[in-house]
């Protein structure tokens, strides 16, 4: 019965696919419907650990959103951008990749695109490059981020196997970054220059292409105050999570779970940043990256647990088909995470549902450390919000999606940098682990 319900699963994330955004979600409640009660499988385990970590980080950064933290560090983002114009293909993705890095959510990216399209146009650099591998830089960075749904998982299934909070970092990190920065040299070198592009000369002579300027920035009274105290949240759930680490134990024992301890000091950031700052918590449920996380947490939902259901249903006989190929092949799982990624749409999603499941394998921690990046190729359909976002606000017209589906300006880029990330975590977990 694995083929018919395979193609449940698989039926239900195509349908995800074609709503897009939170409809993804809803289309994994479809597919559990017709597992449970049309197959009479069990159902599998709700994702909530990977959810509340989620809620509990949006929260937090969405007060600092309303509190013009966010507007600030977009400022920060354009001051560094336009005095370094030359080196946008460079920049852009470093820029998107420490948002993420610092926020837990590749969303903070639709905020600095804007900046990165009209500085590449005022130096007649060709859009397309830094705002293609920006974009997948924020979507690679959530395996990197010490917040991230995503990564907490997966430092709580590899903790049992001897790889600590801080050793999965000091893999993930190194790994991604080197992998950005080659991958964005060898994109700067992707298309036709500018100026010989012919739909840019095209949509130039009607007039659809304009240069906005840069941006008068109005900054709050409490922006400052209020990204100072969302690092003071990462840099003490960084530090608990360290403190708890069986590899570190230096609280013995410890009252708080790191899932819990990371959603208690979001809240706690959430509050402070309200009280200090004086946010109107109103606002705080219209804000963009609250929507976006929201809308994040019934996707994870919907997919991971039909992800979930289905492995646990059928995991003898994936074991069997599966097992000998991964040990045999180690850098096959990171093939696996690419392409489940691609249907499943979110990293911790594709965490949930298959890393327990490869571990059961037979997988080796290293190995499924160096493989982790693959579960950012969100890139690959042409849907993602982001990856969207940077279309629509290059009026140029060199970012595009072309007539093929996978002939876009993402595609290379993006492939390029997990499979150096890839190569990169293989290296530097045999280096520090």
């Amino acid at each position: 019965m694995i083929l018919p319900e395979l193609i449940v699963v698989l039926a239900a994330i195509y349908l995800g696919a074609r709503l897009g955004g939170i409809g993804i979600g809803f289309a994994g409640g479809v597919g559990m419907l017709i597992l449970t009660l049309g197959f009479q499988i069990k159902p599998g385990a709700i994702p909530f650990d990977v959810i509340e970590i989620i809620m509990g980080v949006i929260a937090a950064i969405a007060a600092m959103q309303v509190a013009g933290g966010m507007d600030y560090l977009v400022s920060l983002a354009e001051r560094l951008l336009r005095k370094h114009p030359r080196y946008i293909t460079f920049l852009a993705p470093l820029v998107t990749y420490a948002m993420t890095l610092l926020a837990g959510t590749g969303h903070t990216a639709f905020s600095t695109l804007p900046v990165i399209a009209e500085v590449a146009k005022e130096q007649g650099v060709r859009p397309s490059r830094p705002l293609s591998i920006a974009v997948v830089a924020s979507q690679i960075a959530i395996t990197a981020s010490p917040i991230s749904a995503a990564v907490v998982f997966l430092s709580g299934i590899l903790e049992p196997k001897g790889v600590s909070y801080l050793g999965l970092l000091a893999v993930a990190i190194p790994s991604t970054m080197v992998a950005i920065f080659i991958a964005a040299m060898i994109t700067n070198f992707l298309g036709k220059e500018l100026h010989e592009d012919q739909i840019y000369q095209q949509r130039l002579a009607k007039g659809e292409v304009t240069l906005r300027g840069e941006t008068v920035f109005k900054e709050k009274p409490g922006a400052k105050l209020s990204v100072l105290l969302f690092l003071i949240g990462i840099i003490a759930v960084v530090l608990y999570a360290t403190a708890i680490s069986e590899t570190v134990g230096l609280i013995q024992n410890p009252v708080l779970p790191r899932n819990e301890a990371i959603v208690i000091f979001m809240l706690t950031i959430a509050a402070l940043i309200c009280l200090s700052c004086k946010v109107d918590t109103a606002k705080i449920l219209s804000a963009s990256t609250f929507r976006s996380g929201m809308s994040a947490c019934i996707c994870v939902m919907g997919v991971a647990w039909l992800g979930d259901t289905f492995v646990k249903a059928h995991i003898n006989e994936i074991q069997d088909f599966a097992g000998s190929l991964l040990r045999d092949y180690p850098w096959m799982l990171a093939v696996i995470l690419f392409f489940a990624s691609t249907l499943l749409y979110s990293q911790a999603a594709t965490t949930k549902a298959l890393m327990p499941a490869a571990l059961l394998l037979g997988v080796s921690p290293h190995t499924a450390i160096a493989s982790f990046a693959a579960v950012s190729a969100l890139f690959v359909l042409p849907t993602y919000p982001t990856l969207l976002a940077a279309v629509e606000m290059d009026d140029t017209g060199s970012t595009r999606i072309g007539k093929f589906v996978f002939n876009h300006s993402f595609i290379v880029p993006g492939t390029l940098a997990i499979a150096l990330s890839v190569a990169f975590g293989f290296l530097f977990a045999n280096l520090f682990l």
